[in-house]
């Protein structure tokens, strides 16, 4: 099996990827460290501390650094991959994008409880730090998740994987266009994407994140530009106008979605 885009994952990782149901992996590598890096611009003293002591052992011991982690344990701990391959996505387009925890996560083995989950584990001071630099991990790579539109999309075409179409005359879905295609036609490091980002207005978030209202609001939000008029195009073929339509629109997400995730840090791990 040829991989749609090259630049959703590694070609190593794709059939492994193309061969779970309703499974993708949200933002590109680059997508989920900007969501790392506009959260880095907004955490407290406290959080910021504690973030660094936690992650002192990575190899690039940032938010951003760490981001794509959860993307990348199918090639580094099969076991922990498959255990939390469901943890990216949440189906419930097919339900006018209400999320019911009985029917979408009966189990938690979703995008939504897996936060709220991994969040409790991070602010969970009785934990080793092993346990709570892991769920950090979690938390930022599930926060850029959650505002990537395709997660939180239909189960019948797996959140925009089965949508085949062509983009720039390359063969892609339309989850991966999401992921990744629309973003790299800007062309720009992660410090240039960076500045593009903060350009934009500063989004209205809450002061104070409650997972159990807001991580359903977030892929409730998510689902409905999901599904709203011209996402899935009438034409299998795209070009510019997709792409000056709707590359705002994702990087408005990404902008939302380190704001977010910054309050949410600020929260848990940001209070002496």
């Amino acid at each position: 099996m040829k991989l749609l885009h090259p630049f959703l994952l590694a070609a190593a990782l794709a059939p492994a990827l193309f061969a779970l149901p309703s499974t993708a992996h949200a933002w590109g590598a680059q997508g989920h460290r900007l969501v790392g890096r506009v959260a880095e611009t907004r955490l407290n003293d406290t959080a910021r501390a504690e973030v660094a002591r936690l992650l002192a052992g990575e190899a690039d011991p940032t938010l951003s650094g760490v981001a794509p982690w959860a993307d990348q344990l199918r090639a580094t701990d099969r076991d922990l991959g498959r255990r939390s391959a469901g943890w990216h996505y949440v189906n419930i387009a097919e339900d006018d994008c209400h999320y019911v925890a009985a029917k979408h996560c009966p189990d938690g083995n979703c995008v939504v409880e897996a936060l709220q989950a991994q969040t409790a584990i991070l602010g969970d001071r009785s934990r080793s730090d092993a346990e709570r630099a892991q769920a950090l991990k979690f938390v930022v790579h599930l926060v850029g998740d959650l505002h990537q539109p395709m997660h939180a999309g239909y189960g019948h075409d797996k959140g925009g994987n089965d949508f085949q179409l062509q983009f720039g005359n390359r063969g892609t879905n339309l989850h991966s266009l999401w992921d990744s295609g629309l973003l790299n036609t800007r062309r720009l490091d992660d410090d240039g994407y960076l500045q593009v980002l903060q350009a934009l207005p500063r989004p209205r978030v809450a002061s104070r994140v409650n997972l159990r209202n807001d991580a359903p609001a977030w892929a409730e939000a998510s689902c409905r530009i999901a599904v709203a008029p011209g996402v899935y195009p009438a034409s299998r073929k795209l070009g510019a106008e997709y792409t000056e339509h709707y590359r705002p629109v994702a990087e408005r997400e990404l902008r939302l979605a380190g704001e977010r995730l910054a309050h949410l840090l600020n929260g848990v791990i940001g209070r002496r």
